[in-house]
C-alpha cells in the first residue's frame, strides 16, 4: 500500500493526536493514505471514534513495541 504521508504524535496525549490527525488529513486530498504513529494507549478507541465521526477511513491498527500505527483513507 502506497503512504501517501507520514504523522509521528509519538509522546502527545489526547487530545494532540486527533487534533494533528486531523489537520494532516486536512491538507490531502481524496484517496490519499496517511500513516500515524502514536504512542497514546488510548488513542485505538480515539481514533476509531475520530474515523466514524469524520468518514476518514481507518484501515488498519497495528501495535509494535508499544507504538500504535493506524492507516487513515482521506474521505
Amino acid at each position: 500500500m502506497q503512504i501517501d504521508r507520514e504523522l509521528d504524535v509519538k509522546g502527545l496525549n489526547c487530545p494532540l493526536p486527533i487534533l494533528r490527525t486531523k489537520k494532516a488529513l486536512s491538507e490531502m486530498v481524496s484517496g490519499q493514505v496517511l500513516r500515524v504513529l502514536a504512542t497514546d494507549a488510548h488513542a485505538v478507541k480515539d481514533f476509531q471514534a475520530f474515523a466514524k465521526q469524520t468518514g476518514n477511513e481507518l484501515l488498519s491498527t497495528v501495535e509494535l513495541d508499544q507504538v500504535f500505527e493506524f492507516l487513515f483513507k482521506r474521505k
